[in-house]
C-alpha cells in the first residue's frame, strides 16, 4: 500500500503521519501568499489611504488622551512593526507619546508578562508609550455603559472609556464566534468585562453550528453595537499569511475597513474541498498555547468532516486547557442541552467557559474527537470528552479501524485559521 508522509505544524516543530495515498481527499493549507516586502511602508500606505474615514493625522488632531487597543500574544499581529508608524502619525497630529496608552486586549486571557510584552510590541514601542494589561475581572477598572438594544450589559475598561480617541489594532482571520476576528472584536471581548463577554459568547451558541466565516450574524452586530457605544474611532487591521507575515493592511472606519479586510482574508484562508471526509486530521497551529486557543481547530474540522466522522486534533497546548478558566473541566462532560439548562438556572459560575463548553459539545455530539497533545494528558482529555493518543499515527490508525480502510481523509495544516468550503 502506497502512503504519503504528511508533516503538520506542532508549536515550533513538526509532527508527521503516513496516510494511505488512496484515502487522501486532500492536504489543505491557507493560500501561499507572499508578504509585503516592507511592513512599515505598507503601514504608511494604509494610513495614507483610509477606508471610509479621514487620515489619522487629521482625526487625532487636538486629542489629549489617546488609547490604542491591541491584541495579545495569542495573535500573530506584528505590533512591533505596525505601531511605530502609527505613533509617528499621532505625533504628527500633535499627540505626544506621553499622551498615548496601549491597553492589551486580553479578553479573558491571562496577563502578558513583561518579557512577552517586549517581544510582542518591541523595544521602541515599550520605550515610547505606557502599556498595560486589561484587568477584565477588576470591577473598579471597568465602566458600566448600560446595555445594548438586545440587553447585553456593557462593561468596558475605564481607560478606554476615558480616552478622547481610541484606535483598535489587530488582524482579520475566520473566527467561530463573530464570523471573523478583527474590527470591533478588539473591544468585545478585547477590553470588556467578563460578564459582557459571557453574553456575546452565549449568543454565539444559540445556533447549532458556529458562525465561522459568516460575516453577517447576530454576534458581529452585537460587537459593532458595543464598539459604537464605547467610541472606537478607528481601526488598523492586517491580513496575515500562514506564516504570520503581513499580506495587506487596512486602516479606517471600524466597519468599512474591517469588511474590506474580510474580503482579503477570505482569499487567504478559504480552501475549497470537493467532499466531506470520514476523518479530518487538523493542526491547531498557530493557536498552540492552550486549548482555550486550540479549540478553534474544531470548527473548521466540523465543516470538513461527515456527521459521525472523526476529527483528530493535533496540538501542543503548552499551558494546558485554560489558565484563566481552570474550572471549565467541571462542565465539559455535559451535553449542550444540559449546559444551557445549567446556565439558565444560574448553576454555572463561569459563563464564558460554559459558552465554549457548549460549542465543544455541539461538535462532539456530531463527531468523535481524538486529540494528540503533550500538554493535555489522557485524564484531562477524558474530561474534555476527547480520546487521547500519543502520536498522530496512532490516532489515524485507530480512526481507520473505526471508520473503515476505505475512509476518505482530509488534512488541515493550519486548521484554527482556516475556512473550509465544500464544493
Amino acid at each position: 500500500m502506497k502512503t504519503r508522509h504528511v508533516s503538520l505544524p506542532y508549536g515550533d516543530t513538526e509532527v508527521g503521519v503516513d496516510i494511505p495515498e488512496e484515502n487522501i481527499i486532500g492536504v489543505y493549507s491557507p493560500e501561499e501568499v507572499p508578504p509585503v516586502s516592507d511592513i512599515r511602508r505598507e503601514v504608511r500606505r494604509a494610513l495614507e489611504n483610509p477606508i471610509g474615514s479621514g487620515r489619522l493625522d487629521e482625526l487625532a488632531r487636538g486629542k489629549k488622551r489617546v488609547v490604542i487597543v491591541a491584541d495579545d500574544n495569542t495573535r500573530l499581529t506584528p505590533a512591533d512593526l505596525i505601531l511605530p508608524p502609527v505613533l509617528d502619525a499621532l505625533n504628527a497630529a500633535g499627540v505626544p507619546d506621553g499622551a498615548i496608552t496601549l491597553i492589551i486586549a486580553l479578553g479573558t486571557h491571562r496577563f502578558m508578562t513583561d518579557e512577552e510584552i517586549l517581544k510582542k510590541f518591541g523595544p521602541e514601542v515599550v520605550r515610547r508609550i505606557t502599556i498595560r494589561n486589561h484587568p477584565f475581572r477588576d470591577l473598579d477598572s471597568l465602566v458600566d455603559l448600560g446595555t445594548t438594544e438586545n440587553g447585553t450589559k456593557i462593561m468596558i475598561n475605564r481607560e478606554v472609556c476615558e480616552a478622547d480617541f481610541v484606535i483598535g489594532v489587530g488582524s482579520i482571520v475566520p473566527h467561530h464566534i463573530p464570523g471573523f476576528a478583527g474590527g470591533s472584536k478588539i473591544i468585545q471581548p478585547g477590553v470588556s468585562g467578563e460578564d459582557t463577554t459571557a453574553e456575546t459568547h452565549l449568543l454565539s451558541v444559540r445556533a447549532p453550528r458556529s458562525y465561522l466565516g459568516v460575516l453577517e450574524n447576530p454576534v458581529r452586530r452585537e460587537l459593532d453595537s458595543i464598539a459604537r457605544k464605547v467610541g472606537l474611532n478607528i481601526i488598523f487591521n492586517t491580513v496575515l499569511n500562514r506564516y504570520g507575515e503581513v499580506v495587506e493592511a487596512f486602516f479606517g472606519d471600524v466597519e468599512a475597513a474591517f469588511r474590506k479586510g474580510v474580503e482579503r482574508s477570505k482569499k487567504v484562508f478559504s480552501v475549497n474541498i470537493p467532499q466531506a471526509a470520514d476523518i479530518v486530521v487538523s493542526s491547531s497551529h498557530p493557536c498552540d498555547i492552550e486549548f482555550w486557543q486550540a479549540h478553534k481547530t474544531l470548527y473548521p474540522s466540523d465543516l470538513a468532516v461527515k456527521e459521525k466522522g472523526i476529527i483528530i486534533i493535533v496540538t501542543p497546548c503548552y499551558e494546558g486547557v485554560a489558565m484563566t478558566h481552570d474550572d471549565i473541566l467541571e462542565v465539559t462532560g455535559e451535553s449542550s442541552g444540559r449546559l444551557r439548562e445549567m446556565v439558565e438556572r444560574g448553576e454555572v459560575r463561569d459563563k464564558v467557559a460554559a459558552a465554549l463548553a457548549i460549542a465543544w459539545a455541539q461538535v462532539k455530539e456530531r463527531e468523535t474527537v481524538f486529540i494528540v497533545s503533550h500538554g493535555i494528558d489522557k485524564e484531562t482529555a477524558d474530561k474534555l470528552g476527547f480520546i487521547h493518543f500519543s502520536s498522530v499515527q496512532e490516532a489515524l490508525d485507530e480512526a481507520l479501524k473505526r471508520k473503515g480502510s476505505s475512509s476518505g481523509i482530509t488534512v488541515l495544516t493550519h486548521a484554527a485559521d482556516m475556512l473550509p468550503v465544500l464544493d
